[in-house]
C-alpha cells in the first residue's frame, strides 16, 4: 500500500508506473480516468491542491487499481464503466469494451434508420447492448430487437437499456444455429459487430485484450473467419426487408473478402473507411 503521499506524488507514480507497459498518452488518459472515477479527482484538484493528502480508504483502492492495471487489465473492467457515443454503459468481463469505431458504425445505421417511420432493427451479437442502446436513444421511433448467445452479457446489455431509458427486446440466440432464425421476424435493418478476429492473430495482439475480453467475442476458428458474415448473409435473404440494410463491422484485413462475398451472394454491398482510414466496415443491401 502507498505510505502516507500527496496528491501530486501519487499521480506522478501512477504515470511513472503506467508508463512502462503503455505509451505516454495512453497513461495519461488510464491515470485520469482512474482519479476521476475511483477517487473523484479531476485536472483542476491536481492544479489547485497538488500537496493535498488523501484518506488512507482512497489511498488502499488506488493500491489496488494499479496493481490490477499492472496486469494489463483494462481500465473500463477496473471502473466497470466506459462512455459510448455519449452515454455511460456498463462493462465487466462478460462483454467486449465499445470501441471508438463501432460508433461510426453506428452511425451509419442511424443516419439510414432516421429516414424510415417505425423501422425494425435487429441487432446480432450485442454483448454491452451498445449498438442498440445507440440506435434506440438516437433513432426512438426504431423497434430494436437485439440478440447473443452469453445470458451474462444478455443482463449487462439489459442493464444498460434500462440506465439509459431505452427499451430493447433482448434474446438469447445461438445465431450460428440455423434453427433458430425462425423465431426472429422481419427487419429494415441489421447490424453486427461479431466475432472476426482469426485465432492466429492472438500471439500479436495485446494482454489487455487477449488476456481479459472475453474470447468468444473476439475469434473466430482460422480456416472459416467469415462464418459470421455467412450467417447473416443466408439470414437476410429470409429476414431483410425490401429496400432493408445490413451494418457490418469488419476486421480491416478482411473487409474485401467480406464484400466479395455479399456480392456474389446477390448483395450490393460496400466497404466504408472509419477515421483512421481503415476499412472497418461492409454496409450492403440485396440487390432488387
Amino acid at each position: 500500500m502507498f505510505a502516507s503521499m500527496v496528491l501530486k506524488d501519487l499521480h506522478r507514480k501512477y504515470l511513472n508506473e503506467l508508463g512502462e507497459i503503455y505509451p505516454k498518452g495512453e497513461s495519461e488518459n488510464i491515470t485520469r480516468i482512474i482519479f476521476e472515477e475511483m477517487a473523484d479527482v479531476s485536472r483542476s484538484d491536481l492544479i489547485k491542491s497538488p500537496s493535498r493528502i488523501l484518506p488512507e480508504r482512497t489511498l488502499n483502492l488506488l493500491t489496488e487499481c494499479l496493481e490490477r492495471l499492472m496486469k494489463h487489465e483494462p481500465v473500463q473492467y477496473i471502473t466497470g464503466n466506459t462512455w459510448f457515443y455519449k452515454m455511460k454503459f456498463k462493462v465487466s468481463p462478460a462483454v467486449l469494451i465499445p470501441r471508438p469505431e463501432t460508433e461510426e458504425l453506428v452511425h451509419e445505421a442511424i443516419a439510414f434508420l432516421k429516414e424510415k417511420n417505425n423501422p425494425t432493427v435487429l441487432d446480432i451479437g450485442t454483448g454491452s447492448g451498445c449498438i442498440p442502446v445507440a440506435v434506440k436513444k438516437n433513432a426512438p421511433q426504431a423497434i430494436v430487437t437485439s440478440i447473443d448467445v452469453s445470458a451474462d452479457a444478455l443482463k449487462i446489455a439489459n442493464e444498460n437499456a434500462k440506465s439509459n431509458e431505452v427499451s430493447v427486446d433482448f434474446k438469447q440466440i445461438d445465431f450460428l444455429h440455423e434453427e433458430n432464425w425462425n423465431t426472429l421476424a422481419q427487419f429494415d435493418a441489421i447490424i453486427s459487430n461479431p466475432p472476426y478476429i482469426p485465432q492466429a492473430e492472438q500471439t500479436t495482439m495485446d494482454k489487455n485484450v487477449v488476456d481479459f475480453e472475453p474470447n468468444i467475442a473476439l475469434f473466430v476458428e482460422d480456416h472459416n473467419p467469415l462464418i459470421f458474415y455467412k450467417k447473416i448473409a443466408a439470414f437476410a435473404k429470409l429476414h431483410l426487408k425490401k429496400e432493408g440494410r445490413i451494418f457490418m463491422e469488419t476486421h480491416e484485413n478482411l473487409a474485401h473478402e467480406v464484400c466479395d462475398f455479399f456480392q456474389r451472394e446477390g448483395y450490393d454491398a460496400v466497404i466504408k473507411k472509419d477515421l483512421c482510414e481503415k476499412n472497418r466496415m461492409v454496409i450492403a443491401n440485396l440487390s432488387r
